[in-house]
């Protein structure tokens, strides 16, 4: 196991098997020193934990944890492409997705989820630009979504 997978093991995780696409995409491509992830729901055994919009079916506290899944799954992507995550040099972009009820302005402390996940796994790796969208609807009703950009070494 590589010193990241191991540290996700130290935090009780456990780095999942990539989600399926819905659709027609790849999870994750390599382009030169770079991985791109798709979209990553917070997919958890095939399915979605919860559903709506966050604000309304779902609490903002649920929903950080839900974009904490989605990095987990965004790393599961990476590590399909590039076979170990050692090799990551750095995460240097996150995009987050909220599917907000139209009060809901906290789509950065949702996100944060994601971020402080991948700050946990990967140290100052995991430090990176970001942004966090409120968005109408997100695929299977999700409420979250995230996709990540990383740099890699050879």
């Amino acid at each position: 196991m590589s010193v990241v997978e191991d540290r996700i093991a130290s935090l009780g995780l456990k780095l999942p098997e990539v989600v399926p696409p819905l659709a027609t995409y790849q999870p994750a491509v390599r382009s030169g020193s770079y991985v791109f992830t798709s979209g990553q729901l917070p997919m958890v055994d095939g399915a979605l934990p919860a559903t709506g919009k966050v604000g309304a079916e779902v609490s903002p506290e649920q929903a950080k944890e839900l974009a904490a899944t989605c990095a987990l799954n965004a790393l599961a992507a990476v590590r399909s492409v590039v076979g170990d995550l050692d090799k990551i040099v750095r995460v240097v972009k996150v995009v987050g997705f909220v599917a907000s009820a139209p009060e809901f302005t906290g789509q950065p402390g949702v996100v944060n989820g994601a971020s402080e996940l991948l700050g946990e796994i990967l140290g100052e790796k995991g430090v990176h630009a970001r942004s966090a969208v409120g968005v109408a609807v997100l695929p299977i009703d999700a409420p979250v979504e995230v996709e990540i950009q990383v740099e890699i070494a050879d």
